[in-house]
């Protein structure tokens, strides 16, 4: 089979590999698309430290079962998957159901550097974090589930009181993704700051509003637009996007950090303290939020496509992530695709 791997620090290429075979409670998927997520690119040029040469990445995949390993039940070879990529061991799943995320001892498929990931032909998972699509869910949308996830279990980590005016800062696919999390939580209101022109328009597309903070204060622009924001959704996670967080919401207001564009910021701290904001991290999701975010992508698959700019053969992920690590104007979603050549065994 065919593998993507990160041979070095921007450098990505295509290597032969055999095909795994699921051991038990395992799942063979046979991989139709995965996309690249901004984490992928932050390891692609080593700016985040959580990616190593050596590696094969990918975590936003769907496919289809190609083979069951002994003990799996309630599964079929064929049929249409994604999957969750956050694994716990399985003698804890109850105890840690719908906070996975928690596990000290979770990995992180895509992550953890020893894991075979999902830029392959084939990945094997454990069978209790597959899940199923819907049959006439158009399959590479599947791809779509997993940063879904991430926007539902952000929107659900504020109060559901605050879901009013919500401003979302950064609008590349984890800020998208939000609106759609938004809109499906009920918020009265989406604004989101975005300095990108399509990528503005794209979540116009989605029903959100845009302000554009290379234009002057996102706060001012909320001024002119109704008021300041009830919560905001940090999508981009540096100082100025935080900042901006703080500013720009009512006093009281919580502000949910997903996104993670440094691993040090400077805080105004009084910005928290004296006017009582709260700040509330958002990592990955646990398992209700993974499979409620599939029943999103499959309620209105025609709606969610836009969020794919570009699906691209195997051979191409070298230069796509090259363009993307150099800002290349892409809006939404690149998709890798590994159902469009013969395999190689």
């Amino acid at each position: 089979m065919r593998e993507l791997v990160l041979t070095e620090i921007g450098r990505l290429d295509v290597r032969d590999a055999p095909v795994p075979s699921p051991g038990p409670d395992e799942v063979v998927i046979r991989v139709v698309a995965t996309g690249i997520c901004g984490s992928d690119v932050h390891g692609y040029t080593g700016e985040n430290g959580r990616r190593h040469p050596g590696q094969v990445m990918g975590h936003e995949s769907s496919g289809t079962i190609a083979a069951l390993g002994a003990g799996v039940e309630g599964l079929a070879v064929g049929a249409p998957v994604t999957f969750n990529p956050v694994v716990i061991p399985a003698e804890d799943a109850e105890a840690y159901a719908g906070r996975e995320q928690h596990h000290p001892g979770k990995y992180v498929i895509g992550v953890a550097a020893e894991i075979p990931a999902s830029f392959a032909d084939y990945v094997v998972v454990p069978a209790r974090n597959v899940v199923t699509l819907p049959a006439d869910l158009p399959i590479e949308l599947g791809a779509l589930i997993e940063p879904l996830a991430v926007a539902v279990h952000a929107v659900r980590r504020l109060p559901a009181d605050s879901l009013g005016r919500v401003l979302v800062i950064g609008g590349g696919p984890i800020g998208q993704s939000v609106v759609i999390a938004l809109r499906d939580a009920g918020a009265r209101a989406i604004i989101v700051s975005e300095t990108d022109a399509a990528r503005r328009e794209l979540v116009q597309k989605l029903g959100a509003e845009v302000v554009d903070p290379s234009l002057g204060s996102v706060v001012d622009q909320l001024h002119e637009r109704g008021g300041l924001a009830d919560a905001a959704i940090d999508a981009v996670g540096i100082t100025p996007t935080v900042r901006d967080a703080l500013t720009s919401t009512v006093l009281g207001a919580p502000i949910c950090l997903v996104g993670m564009g440094s691993p040090q910021i400077a805080l105004d701290a009084f910005l928290v303290s004296t006017e009582e904001r709260s700040l509330i991290g958002s990592f990955t999701y646990g398992s209700a939020d993974f499979t409620h975010a599939a029943r999103i992508i499959g309620g209105d698959p025609d709606t969610y496509r836009a969020l794919i700019s570009r699906e691209i053969d195997v051979t191409e992920a070298d230069s796509a992530f090259a363009a993307l690590a150099a800002g290349d104007g892409t809006p939404g979603k690149v998709l890798v695709r590994f159902d469009r050549e013969e395999l190689t065994r």
